[in-house]
């Protein structure tokens, strides 16, 4: 048998191949991620006669090159996760932290852990494409926030308080009524320059080309509210050209955002849990691609509690001798943006208080208890995962074998 282990960086990686009890077949060496060198690792490890298992680090999207192609020359190739690296070995005083080391480092845990490693499968690409879509998503709707909190901005200066005319949820393309009201009305003066007759035709008008329900009473009622506003910028070509590039902006990201979503749905559907996950209260077609993408193939974790504490939201521990700490903190050691989707999901039971729902029931109790906020919100997110890891594993263990 032999272990592999792989420290990958940007471009390139470092190989170290060692045998039982830690013996270095090969000193580390340096592979580049060229079809080339790819080639020549793979023609390299297949000279060995016997049984190769090969480790490298779950490292942001570095490492896809070198696992796709390995597991695509038929070779048995894990990624794991770079914290289980990190907290694996460390019984040296003296902190070596080079390419080398790391590559031997990561060779020795695939030692230890030989029969207890997870070989990578086809599937294993649409979960990560399901996961960077999700990272991009995130990142898009921070640029969505900021875009929309400029906009507001603006509007205080020309247009105060105009977002706040229509409560419309936004449309699935993305766009929001208050925005597209801006766009066309984008100063108070085009509003009030005019006659409420001239303006009500201007709104109906408008209504009829983007598809909104023109309500008779609605003109009025802006019409009466902006004429009580005080604009800061002049309504001129140089304030219009403001607020209609933000507007643009808005629209476009928007946009990006609606796509994503739908486009995370749709991979998502073709994972088996899907169904499972979907039937969970607070779970839509939004958070859950989310929580499928940060959480992955559940049968990573052999027990409820890896999972909390891979979402970090697990309690700490804090003893010595006869001292025993009653309340610490939660680790907070695994994904901040499963985290997120949790709080989220819990926001969603909270508002619509499904009252046969045993994760709300749960805060609920916690919360007439006078738990803080944070408290509650962080027991439920670790009794959901715990459901999630029961409901989906029995899901699976009952789908029909495929031939």
């Amino acid at each position: 048998m032999y272990a592999v282990g792989i420290d990958v960086s940007k471009g390139r990686s470092t190989v170290a191949v060692l045998e039982p009890l830690g013996k270095t077949v090969a000193k580390p060496f340096e592979v580049r991620h060229t079809k080339s060198g790819m080639n020549d690792l793979v023609n390299y490890l297949n000279t060995f006669d016997g049984e190769c298992r090969i480790v490298l680090e779950h490292t942001g999207r570095y490492y896809e090159p070198m696992v796709r192609w390995l597991s695509g020359a038929g070779l048995f190739v894990s990624a794991v996760n770079p914290k289980l690296i990190r907290d694996f070995d460390n019984n040296s005083l003296r902190r070596v932290k080079t390419d080398k080391a790391d590559a031997k480092k990561i060779g020795r845990f695939a030692l230890d852990k030989w029969y207890m490693l997870r070989q990578y499968t086809a599937m294993d690409n649409i979960r990560t494409q399901l996961k960077t879509m999700n990272r991009q998503m995130s990142f898009y709707q921070k640029q969505q926030t900021a875009y929309k909190n400029n906009l507001i901005a603006l509007m205080d200066e020309t247009y105060p308080g105009a977002n706040k005319f229509f409560t419309s949820p936004k449309r699935p393309d993305g766009s929001e009524k208050w925005v597209d009201f801006i766009e066309k009305f984008w100063h108070v003066d085009c509003v009030c320059n005019i006659s409420l007759k001239s303006f009500t035709e201007k709104y109906q008008k408008w209504c009829k080309k983007h598809g909104y329900i023109f309500q008779p009473d609605k003109p009025v009622e802006i019409y009466n509210a902006s004429k009580e506003l005080i604009p800061i910028l002049a309504k001129d070509d140089m304030t219009k050209l403001f607020v209609q590039q933000a507007v643009t902006q808005l629209n476009a990201i928007s946009k990006a955002v609606e796509e994503l979503r739908q486009q995370m749905d749709s991979l998502a559907s073709q994972l088996p849990e899907y169904p499972a996950v979907m039937s969970m209260f607070g779970v839509g077609t939004t958070l859950g691609p989310q929580l499928i993408a940060e959480i992955g193939d559940v049968h990573k974790f052999t027990k409820r509690s890896q999972l909390t504490a891979f979402a970090g939201v697990d309690p700490g521990v804090n003893e010595s001798g006869d001292y025993a700490q009653k309340s610490v903190h939660t680790t907070k050691h695994g994904s901040p943006y499963l985290r997120k989707t949790l709080f989220l999901i819990m926001n969603v039971l909270i508002q619509n208080q499904p009252e046969d729902d045993p994760v709300y029931r749960f805060m609920a109790k916690k919360r007439d208890e006078g738990k803080p906020y944070y408290v509650y919100m962080t027991a439920g997110a670790n009794k959901f995962l715990r459901i999630y890891f029961g409901k989906v594993k029995e899901y699976l263990s009952n789908l029909p074998l495929e031939e």
